[in-house]
């Protein structure tokens, strides 16, 4: 694709807005303007930032190549119709469909990453930092660390994730963000490694304080 294709591409949805004093230790990854998935009459296309703790990954990655992973991720979406959605319809009455789409979506991207055992949790309700409610929905998986092919029990780990998805309306629109991070054996993980980590309730208060600020 030409330059002035992509340029086109990513100025037809405006990003989603992530406060900087909330991204301090985050590095974007991925910028993307695509279609997510169809529906009967239209396209739903986001613009999507993907953003990764990146001083944790640089630090297991020195102490070791075969834990290069982002092992904590975070990512916001902004939503757009195509065409728009006709006068009368508001965005009530696609919400389940797009959540249903989003939740496929969010599941089958945990498994891209190598994630697996993935399985969807509970759902609740979520206010914003900007008062608008949000569909929150959880997830868990495991992630299989095989250090320098080792077959020392204490150089392999199975990891636990827990993962959490959010969409929500925003001024006739949709917002969509989520993220995972490791929870069960990742301290061990570290420790083997020679590098410190925060607390798995650390992660996910942060994960979620960066969710609720999306807008």
């Amino acid at each position: 694709m030409a330059i002035e294709d992509v340029l086109r591409s990513m100025a037809d949805i405006r990003a989603p807005s992530v406060p900087d004093d909330r991204l301090d230790g985050w590095t974007m990854v991925e910028e993307t303007t695509e279609t997510l998935f169809a529906l009967p009459t239209m396209r739903v296309r986001g613009h999507t930032l993907v953003y990764e703790d990146g001083p944790l990954r640089e630090a297991l990655r020195a102490a070791d190549d075969a834990l290069d992973m982002p092992w904590r991720f975070f990512f916001a979406t902004r939503l757009a119709f195509r065409p728009p959605l006709a006068p009368g319809i508001g965005t009530a009455s696609v919400l389940p469909t797009v959540a249903t789409e989003l939740r496929r979506s969010f599941a089958s991207d945990l498994e891209d990453r190598g994630f697996r055992s993935v399985e969807r949790g509970r759902k609740q309700r979520m206010r914003t930092d900007a008062g608008d409610r949000a569909r929150l929905t959880k997830y868990t998986a495991r992630y299989a660390v095989e250090r320098n092919g080792s077959d020392r029990d204490d150089d392999n780990h199975d990891i636990a994730v827990e993962g959490w998805v959010a969409v929500w309306t925003r001024r006739s629109g949709f917002r969509i963000a989520g993220g995972a991070y490791p929870t069960q054996g990742f301290a061990g993980l570290c420790e083997s490694a020679g590098v410190d980590t925060d607390d798995p309730n650390a992660y996910r208060e942060e994960l979620l304080g960066l969710l609720r600020a999306v807008e």
